[in-house]
């Protein structure tokens, strides 16, 4: 069975404050090394539950945050940015039997993580009216190619979230946001819970998990600054709208995928 890990740390036990989040920062280390434990229980519950084969993608940032002196040797592991647009689920194919996301967090324009955003910090993304999540722009991502997500772990309004989505995708709850803050479980539960449910997640039924992708896509991009909005707008069969917004349509979701790599 092979299986696509896709590990961001927004939503890894315990990271509250951007400066938790970034490569070489002080306030990194502690959350660089639970963000590689949390994969690594996801792998060892993944290998239990069948995985003979996981590529693995480091998908914060710089794209080089896991320490991977510890993969097993049926894991092979992507680093920094292919500049594609599959980007956070880059190399992922038609021959994955599942997908896992691990240290997800909840959509720009959300409250629920003092980390929520999608994709960066100068925009919010809608698809069909609705705010889009990481997790929704990737599973559609995945859909393209009929592999399904099994497995999430990220903040509590990821996993409400995702139920709303297909309620038999198996979830973990590392921390619920409160304003500026955060309450999480315990590191250890974390790392104990992520292993035991990716285990189970790998026996759900695979057609269980799919996704059915919308007809059509209706993307806007609501940036911060007017000025980036207008400039963008000129991006093939893209339109300007008040309120620093970018749209665009189509019917082909990579074609979304595509925009979002280049003007997000």
């Amino acid at each position: 069975m092979k299986v696509y890990i896709s590990a961001d740390i927004e939503g890894i036990t315990g990271t509250t404050s951007w400066s938790e989040t970034e490569l070489n920062a002080p306030d990194n280390h502690f959350f660089q090394k639970q963000m590689t434990q949390e994969v690594e229980a996801a792998i060892e519950g993944a290998v239990i539950g069948g995985a003979t084969e996981i590529l693995l993608k480091d998908a914060h940032d710089t794209a080089r945050n896991l320490d991977i002196s510890n993969l097993p040797v049926n894991c092979k592991v992507i680093r920094g940015w292919t500049q594609e647009p599959m980007c956070m689920v880059a190399g992922l194919d038609q021959s994955f039997d599942r997908v896992i996301f691990i240290g997800y967090h909840s959509k720009g324009g959300s409250s629920r993580n003092p980390l929520a955003h999608t994709l960066s910090l100068i925009a919010d993304v809608k698809i069909n009216g609705e705010y889009a999540s990481e997790f929704l722009i990737n599973t559609y991502a995945a859909a393209l190619h009929g592999v399904p997500v099994s497995f999430v772990s990220g903040d509590v309004g990821l996993t409400e979230e995702i139920q709303s989505v297909n309620e038999n995708i198996v979830t973990f709850a590392t921390k619920e946001g409160v304003g500026n803050a955060t309450i999480s479980v315990s590191p250890q539960l974390a790392l104990m819970e992520t292993k035991r449910l990716v285990e189970h997640s790998m026996k759900v039924e695979r057609e269980s998990l799919q996704v059915t992708l919308p007809e059509r896509f209706v993307v806007e991009i609501i940036y911060r600054d007017h000025t980036r909005a207008y400039r963008n707008s000129f991006y093939p069969k893209a339109t300007f709208k008040p309120h620093n917004t970018v749209e665009f349509e189509t019917d082909d979701y990579f074609e979304v995928l595509r925009i979002l790599q280049f003007l997000t």
